[in-house]
């Protein structure tokens, strides 16, 4: 089974590739987004972390109803990075688990591909696990004004301060194994997105040949090994640089 990483930055278009993947292609999108909302639902170990160290620090924290109020948390962390990077401690461990969880249940469907759709896929160290990775890249730009046309309650600032938080698009280009450009039409997306799923579809016999488990074991460690040395050729490169 293919392990396809898929990642972008915010409003870079991440959501309509994963769409259309599901829609087209009927593949299995395990959505660490999706998950992240699920494991901070109350009563939830990640939620009770949360509160625990932000409940002081944000006052309307606390929703009536008992859940997170993301906005305010997201507001608070985005203006300090330390606290962003406390946030993301508490919940890449939860959401790991869960994804893996789901992606040992599409193994077990005998699935060909199974897409994970991390936004921080290289920051969180998830892209081992990925037999390929694509990322959405788009210009500045215009990532800026789809973010500030996306989330009109959010000040021009504060969509900046969220783009800069992320990985550069040039680093996320130099560890991808395709990059899908998102500045123009859907339509041209599209047909980038169709064109890398021809490249990367496993055959019928490659995926059967996966399920013997010496056999399996070989191409689980010839992805992570080949995974490993781009990531290190691409610090060695950015030392010299």
């Amino acid at each position: 089974m293919l392990v396809l990483g898929l990642t972008g930055g915010i409003a870079s278009g991440k959501s309509t590739v994963s769409k259309r993947l599901q829609e087209e292609y009927h593949i299995t999108v395990i959505d660490a987004d999706e998950i992240a909302h699920q494991i901070v639902e109350p009563g939830r170990p990640a939620y009770k972390k949360i509160v625990r160290y932000f409940g002081d620090k944000i006052t309307d924290l606390i929703l009536p109803d008992g859940t997170l109020n993301r906005p305010a948390l997201g507001a608070y962390v985005f203006q300090n990075k330390g606290e962003l990077q406390i946030l993301n401690k508490i919940t890449h461990g939860q959401v790991r688990k869960e994804m893996l969880w789901l992606m040992l249940c599409s193994w077990l469907k005998l699935e060909s591909i199974v897409v994970l759709d991390v936004p921080l896929l290289f920051e969180a160290g998830m892209d081992i696990i990925c037999g390929m990775v694509v990322s959405v890249v788009c210009e500045p730009k215009i990532q800026l004004q789809r973010l500030m046309e996306r989330n009109p309650e959010l000040s021009r600032a504060e969509c900046e301060k969220r783009i800069a938080s992320q990985m550069s698009n040039d680093d996320k280009i130099k560890r991808s194994d395709y990059v899908l450009d998102n500045n123009n039409s859907v339509e041209e997306l599209n047909q980038k997105i169709d064109s890398v799923i021809r490249k990367v579809q496993p055959s019928l016999w490659v995926t059967l040949l996966e399920y013997i488990p010496f056999i399996g074991a070989l191409f689980a460690i010839k992805s992570v090994a080949r995974r490993w040395w781009k990531n290190y050729e691409v610090r060695r490169q950015s030392k010299t640089d």
